[in-house]
């Protein structure tokens, strides 16, 4: 089975190089956008296994970045993201996030938590 390619959106350059050096120390081929926009127009290009998506970006905000990500495809979203109110958690699952993480978080429990919902979003059941 080859890599699978992972979408990390973070306006923070910093978070977005920790994350893609030690996502690929895990097995996946990590690209970078820090925008929404930015994200919708890679996405829009190939074939995506995952994206991670911080809900403070510049431009469109990660709450409607998700939806529209949603509106045009089933790709596992993790919301990646500073904000921990239950109503962003709640807007990020109704925009159509699979799974919601507080930053910091652990990277382990990140990858984990990616491997879970690619799982579930397979079919696979525990």
């Amino acid at each position: 089975m080859g890599r699978k390619k992972l979408l990390v959106v973070d306006d923070e350059p910093l978070m977005r190089r920790v994350l893609r050096v030690t996502l690929s120390t895990e097995g996946f081929d990590v690209v970078e956008a820090a925008s929404g926009e930015e994200a919708l127009e890679r996405l829009s290009t190939g074939s995506w296994d995952f994206v991670l998506l911080d809900l403070n970006l510049p431009g469109l905000d990660g709450i409607d970045t998700c939806r529209a990500i949603r509106a045009n495809s089933d790709v596992p979203i993790i919301v990646v993201s500073i904000r921990d109110s239950e109503g962003d958690k709640a807007a990020a699952r109704q925009a159509g996030a699979d799974d919601y993480l507080t930053k910091p978080f652990n990277f382990r429990r990140l990858a984990q938590r990616i491997w879970s919902v690619s799982l579930r979003k397979s079919g696979f059941r525990f």
